[in-house]
Formats: structure tokens, C-alpha cells, sequence
């Protein structure tokens, strides 16, 4: 055999072997299942809410009162009226909001919601976002609205009174499949007042944040129609969103 023949065919595995090799190892690294990088990370878990830590506020729906003695602080549940699965018969709660006196402080402070009201205390917007999912039986849906009693010292009833309601809400339907959370921070934390109204004009915005001091006595008004359980979470900006 020639000498440089067998030079250059021993030059020619030698590289052979090792696109080979280099090739097996790029195919053994690659799993179209992980993320490519950074760029493609989420930061959100199986069932769309964002990962870290939150408080997590559970709405239960019941056919029926609960004994006066559930009144009071109730850890993480609120109890409502289950309602009627009918669209046109729901049955509201009030449930009232109190301003935390701390970033990061959520708690029940009334459970019993079946008499027509229950209490909540959360923060001011803005340091959290807010994520809800319909749990429970299928077929049972609620509307959560956003609202204040009144405009802030309105003692003479010259404006408006009664309930002031945001015209945008959240609603929820159970469907056969299990339910994802959604951001839902917005609407449960703003009331959207119509242009030109008595509130819109004392506020100076159709855009009202929770907690504004041009109105009080905030609320969310709770429609519900045979909805089992709307689980609440609520995540500190520190968190991943």
C-alpha cells in the first residue's frame, strides 16, 4: 500500500469519528421537551397561576346558612349562597373590603357570607396581582364585580348613592375540564365608573382604584350561580408574575 494512501485514510476516520462523536452528543443534549434557554422560561405552574408564594382566599358556595357561631375570622374561606345554576336567578354577597394595615397582610375577618355579608382585609393595589380559578361540580358559574357604597361624604344625598359598581367584572364558569387561573388583579381591584357620572366627577377619573378615598365602603359584589368554589390567589410583587 502507498504510504501517503494509508496516511491520509487514517486522517480521514480520525475525523470521521469525531464529527460522529460530536454529532451523538449534541443529539443525546437536545430534549424538544425542556426550554432551549432563559429566554423560553416561564415563570407560571401547570395550572397557569405564577409560582412562588401567595395567599390563597377560597369562596365556597352552600345550599345552606351556616350556625351564627361561623361568624368571625375564618382563616382562608369565605362561605356564599350557592344560588341557582339558572343565569337569571343568582344570589349576591357582599363581600367588604378593609384595607390591611401592611403590605402583604390578607385575611378573612367575617366567613359567613350566607346572611348576605362577609369581610375581607387586603392591601392597597399595587404591591400584588390577583389570579382565580372556577373549582368544583361542572356547570356552576359566578360574577365578581368590584363596587363602593357610596361617594365619600356624601351625607346630604345631593350626588348619587347606593351601590357604585364598576361596568367591567370577572366571571366564572365550571366547565368539564379543569379550570386555569387567570390575572384577574384589574377588575378586582378597580371600579370602571361610566364618563360623566356624579362618582367620576368627584374622583376626576371614570378609573378608580380600591381604597380611594373620593368613595367608600368597598365591596365585591359576589353574583352566584351554583359555582361550588372560586379559589382566590393573591401574589406579592417580589414574586415571579
Amino acid at each position: 500500500m502507498n504510504p501517503t494512501t494509508s496516511i491520509a485514510s487514517r486522517v480521514v476516520a480520525v475525523v470521521s469519528i469525531g464529527l460522529l462523536s460530536a454529532c451523538t452528543n449534541e443529539a443525546a443534549s437536545f430534549d424538544p421537551d425542556q426550554p432551549a434557554g432563559p429566554a423560553l422560561a416561564t415563570a407560571t405552574t401547570g395550572n397557569g397561576a405564577p409560582s412562588g408564594t401567595h395567599y390563597t382566599l377560597n369562596i365556597i358556595g352552600v345550599s345552606h346558612a351556616k350556625n351564627a357561631n361561623m361568624d368571625g375570622l375564618g382563616g382562608h374561606v369565605i362561605f356564599v349562597d350557592l344560588g341557582s345554576r339558572k343565569p337569571a336567578e343568582p344570589v349576591s354577597t357582599k363581600i367588604m373590603l378593609n384595607q390591611s394595615a401592611s403590605a402583604g397582610e390578607f385575611a378573612v375577618l367575617d366567613k359567613d357570607g350566607t346572611d348576605g355579608l362577609a369581610r375581607f382585609s387586603l392591601p392597597a393595589p399595587g404591591t400584588y396581582t390577583v389570579w382565580a380559578r372556577a373549582l368544583g361540580t361542572p356547570g356552576g358559574q359566578a360574577k365578581m364585580t368590584t363596587c363602593a357604597e357610596d361617594i365619600a361624604d356624601n351625607l346630604d344625598g345631593g350626588l348619587e348613592s347606593g351601590e357604585i359598581c364598576s361596568t367591567q367584572f370577572e366571571a366564572f364558569v365550571r366547565g368539564t375540564k379543569a379550570d386555569q387561573f387567570r390575572d384577574v388583579t384589574f377588575n378586582l381591584t378597580h371600579i370602571v365608573l361610566p364618563a360623566g357620572s356624579d362618582a367620576a366627577l368627584a374622583c376626576a377619573s371614570t378609573t378608580v382604584s380600591l381604597f380611594n378615598a373620593c368613595l367608600e365602603g368597598y365591596f365585591w359584589k359576589y353574583d352566584n350561580n351554583g359555582l361550588k368554589l372560586l379559589q382566590v390567589r393573591f401574589y406579592t410583587n417580589s414574586n415571579p408574575v
